[in-house]
């Protein structure tokens, strides 16, 4: 049994003219514990909508989601919010930490609504994280006096420490350079194989993408299924779509893949 599967899951809302904008169409996904499965698009397509659904912050206007083979749509809204709470790690681009509180009470704060010895063992969790995220020397640190990398470490710390099943990134490296967004999504692939957890990362960036075990692509209101950095190959936005090229060939404007020109000669002069 699938951890999560949704089946022709639309979303449709009314516009101040009363007419409706559809953006989900008739999306299936099925994801097991421990996957990696990407979703890009550019932006308006859809994404955060389906992460929406898929954490349960947003219901789908038609269509089946369950949950651990538990219909989402049968559930209270109080049922909902506890299993968003027990299941689900969101991980957002913009950090969202809490001003003037620290690295540790950051990552603490998702214990404040836990049951029993979490509860009260919040700290102690909150700072094994941070030291999981190579984070245990600034856990009395304040958000402004990390770099943008490091908030994101944080922020996954308070994602995780709950130990959630599912993990949501949402444009996860965003607000980070190429480097710094590739560590941090290193450590997301680490943690979520070593707990277990499955991970879903909504991205437009293709090399993020490419990490993930499957790969789509969200146009249309659908999930379309995508095949990225193939041996020998480069995937590249061309206009709305992601293109495979051979390593080395150009993509002209028509988007035609070209063989690179080899470089001109090097003339060097002898001694005078």
């Amino acid at each position: 049994m699938a951890l999560l599967e949704l089946t022709d899951v639309t979303r449709s809302v009314r516009l101040p003219d009363d007419s409706m904008l559809h953006i989900l169409t008739g999306v299936t996904l099925s994801v097991d514990a421990g996957e990696h499965v990407s979703v890009v698009g550019r932006s308006g397509t859809g994404k955060s909508t389906l992460l929406n659904i898929l954490g349960l912050l947003d219901a789908p206007t038609s269509g089946e989601y369950a949950l651990d083979g538990t219909p989402i749509g049968r559930l209270s809204g109080r049922a909902r919010a506890r299993r968003r709470g027990d299941d689900f790690g969101f991980v957002f681009q913009q950090f969202n930490l809490l001003p003037g509180r620290t690295a540790l009470e950051n990552v603490a704060a998702p214990l404040l609504y836990a049951r029993g010895r979490a509860f009260w063992s919040r700290s102690r969790l909150a700072a094994e994280m941070l030291d999981r995220v190579g984070l245990g020397a600034r856990l009395d640190a304040m958000p402004e006096k990390l770099s943008g990398g490091e908030q994101q470490r944080v922020a996954i710390a308070r994602a995780l420490v709950r130990r959630p099943r599912v993990i949501l990134a949402d444009e996860p490296t965003g607000a980070l350079d190429v480097d710094t967004g590739g560590e941090v999504m290193s450590l997301l692939d680490e943690i979520a194989s070593d707990t277990g957890a499955a991970l879903i990362a909504i991205t437009h960036d293709l090399a993020v993408a490419a990490r993930a075990q499957r790969h789509y692509r969200l146009a249309d209101g659908v999930l379309v299924p995508l095949t990225l950095d193939s041996p020998g190959h480069v995937t590249e936005w061309v206009g709305d779509l992601p293109v495979s090229r051979p390593h080395g060939a150009v993509t002209l404007p028509s988007g035609t893949p070209a063989v690179a020109a080899p470089p001109a000669p090097q003339h060097v002069r002898g001694p005078a």
